[in-house]
């Protein structure tokens, strides 16, 4: 959002963010900017928050019938036609949308049809137009996100610590089959360059006192030399704070040793890996053909010398997985956690988000996927929706889940009560 209203100051326009999940009078605000302003546009992922999508443009299309009403991000991307279908919508903007956006503005101030806007979809009395995708520019093209329009200390006083979520990269070249990221970015690593991120990551730390970055990249190490680059930025620069990313396994164990270090020196405190499982087969299955079982251990191992913390990430109730493999999985997370105390665990249940490669077969295995808008806010995220996991399996998965995660907590405190003990001999 803050790409695209820096994109529209560029080009004259004045945008007013308003963050429905901060904001608890947020609809005070939209009924006072709605006055006067030349469209409405809304950008959301999958899930409950388009409940509050849905609330807010149906208020819109009420009070000004007469302005566009555009979505955009994750989920109208990724179902154009479907979005479309609702009343409260005129137009979808795919994809990368800062170009996109600006032309659309354009076209509507000067009462243009918006035919040929390359990567959007519009609807014409009542018919939906799709016009081709847009190549994608580089980041490093694009206007530097407009930083001043976040209330910093608003943030810090919700979450209770000064944070940033910033992006330094959109893609991952892996092409897992549960996964959204493939679809939307078509499997292109798009980055910034290692200057521009260092010098805006310490200036907006210094400039905000921030106490950490938190990069949301798809897989922050795709480029293990530009990820070593912006870590000896950091530190170089002399500005100390916290940052975490997510990553595979396999890059990380590419890294040397002193590499990694690297990483713990510059302010890295943890990292999200995508493990998702420890079973060769149902890792066939999801197509994650690079997460080698070996890797887990290993990074585990290099993030414990470097005093980074751990988070493995697994993902439960794929499609044809069985007892036994993920008896495997938790086998193999159970002697990683006995051997590295840097180490904790996401498990979560297998979800299906909209157009990842796998839907085919989930609808032959008697999934349905939600027909509406609507309906997509109520999927279960991770709760008793999968056909093959209702039940007596879905049961016996929680207690599982729960029995290890227990276990796991246990092993922890008995080391740690250890480690007192022979702190307290010496």
């Amino acid at each position: 959002m803050l790409s695209l209203a820096a994109a529209l100051r560029e080009t004259g326009y004045e945008p007013c963010l308003i963050d429905g999940a901060l904001d608890r009078d947020y609809r005070a605000r939209l009924s006072r900017e709605v006055e006067d302003c030349l469209c409405f546009g809304v950008s959301l992922l999958t899930g409950p928050m388009i409940r509050d999508a849905i609330e807010a443009s149906t208020y819109v299309r009420k009070a000004r019938p007469d302005i566009p009403i555009i979505f955009g991000g994750w989920h109208p991307s990724l179902l154009p036609g479907q979005t479309l279908a609702e009343d409260f919508v005129d137009v979808v903007v795919r994809h990368q949308g800062e170009k996109t956006l600006v032309e659309i503005l354009q076209r509507v101030e000067a009462g243009q049809p918006l035919d040929f806007v390359p990567g959007c979809w519009f609807k014409r009395d009542g018919r939906v137009h799709q016009n081709a995708d847009r190549p994608s520019e580089p980041l490093s093209e694009l206007a530097r996100p407009a930083y001043d329009l976040i209330d910093f200390d608003a943030y810090a006083q919700a979450g209770g610590v000064r944070k940033l979520p910033y992006a330094t990269s959109t893609g991952c070249p892996y092409a897992c089959n549960y996964c959204t990221d493939m679809v939307f970015y078509n499997r292109r690593f798009n980055a910034y360059d290692v200057g521009r991120v260092v010098e805006e990551v310490t200036g907006l730390v210094r400039r905000h006192k921030l106490d950490e970055i938190a990069l949301v990249d798809s897989n922050f190490l795709v480029d293990v030399h530009r990820a070593v680059a912006i870590a000896r930025g950091f530190l170089d620069s002399g500005v100390r704070f916290n940052w975490t990313f997510q990553a595979s396994t396999d890059l990380l164990c590419r890294m040397s040793d002193k590499e990694v270090e690297l990483l713990g020196a510059s302010g890295v405190s943890h990292i999200g890996f995508g493990t998702e499982s420890a079973s060769p087969e149902v890792l066939e299955w999801m197509n994650k053909r690079h997460q080698r079982i070996t890797d887990i251990s290993e990074a585990a191992r290099k993030c414990a010398r470097a005093g980074i913390r751990v988070t493995l990430n697994l993902i439960f109730g794929y499609p044809g997985e069985q007892e036994h493999h993920r008896r495997e999985t938790l086998r193999v997370m159970g002697d990683i956690a006995s051997s590295f105390d840097n180490v904790t665990f996401s498990p979560n249940v297998f979800v299906p988000y909209p157009g990842i490669p796998i839907w085919p077969e989930l609808k032959a295995r008697g999934l349905r996927e939600p027909a509406t808008l609507a309906a997509w806010a109520d999927i279960d995220l991770g709760n008793n929706s999968l056909p093959w996991l209702r039940g007596r399996p879905y049961e016996t998965l929680q207690r599982g889940i729960s029995y290890f995660l227990l276990n796991n907590q246990l092993t922890k405190a008995r080391r740690q009560s250890k480690s007192a003990a022979f702190q307290w001999l010496a």
